[in-house]
């Protein structure tokens, strides 16, 4: 292939940089929560502004919730909300202080 000065351009100089990069990439990422005696259980977190009625999860006849939201590649923070309270997720990948000061779980999306 020819250099820019011949006339040509190298194909990672057309069109955005990161066209198809990891970070435009979409996952779809399962979630699931044991509350058997829950009401009501859904997930908060960066990805939807911390708003709890935002991503409802479906109960399971075992006492468990779930829910499957498409978040993309990076690292992302949230917690499930029971009942009105926020509760950490014990097989998330960590732990950090989130941008309203409170503690949520890290999950990271690859």
């Amino acid at each position: 292939m020819r250099n820019k000065q011949e006339g040509l351009v190298d194909s990672y100089s057309v069109g955005p940089a990161d066209r198809y990069s990891a970070k435009r990439a979409s996952h779809l990422v399962p979630f699931s929560c044991f509350a058997p005696l829950a009401k009501q259980v859904s997930l908060a977190g960066d990805f939807n502004g911390w708003n709890a009625g935002a991503h409802p999860m479906t109960r399971m006849p075992d006492g468990g919730w779930v829910l499957t939201v498409v978040l993309h590649h990076g690292h992302h923070q949230y917690y499930f909300v029971i009942d009105g309270k926020p509760a950490l997720d014990p097989r998330s990948t960590g732990k950090v202080w989130n941008t309203q000061g409170e503690l949520a779980s890290l999950l990271a999306v690859s």
